[in-house]
């Protein structure tokens, strides 16, 4: 089993979870991030004084697929979640050890 975390601008998160179940993943965590990059954030005025911001709204989806899904999933990211402009984002690959359905005690692959 493969862990598969996308940081992602959240503009185009619907455009991910339409094209994940497009491909048949229909289980995914979402959380609201903040980071950088090469981006290196933006500056704003606020009150007449001009203020770094470096740290960028983004989006986390964390995916466990089977190992014969993760290629098909990280081309599916990468086509989607891309726009050509500094900061779309990374996509990081984790080896699972093990995974287990708390409701039923399934284990391994059948438990994602």
């Amino acid at each position: 089993m493969i862990k598969i975390e996308a940081i992602v601008r959240p503009g185009v998160l619907e455009d991910i979870k339409e094209a994940l179940t497009k491909f048949g993943i229909h289980g995914m965590t979402v959380s609201q991030v903040m980071g950088c990059g090469l981006q290196k954030g933006r500056k704003e005025v606020y009150r007449g004084t001009e203020y770094s911001i470096n740290l960028l709204p983004k989006v986390k989806v964390e995916i466990v697929v089977t190992d014969k899904d993760v290629d098909g999933v990280i081309d599916v990211l990468t086509k989607t979640a891309r726009t050509g402009e500094i900061g779309d984002g990374k996509i990081f690959v984790y080896r699972i050890e093990n995974a287990v359905r708390i409701r039923t005690g399934e284990k391994g692959d059948s438990a994602i």
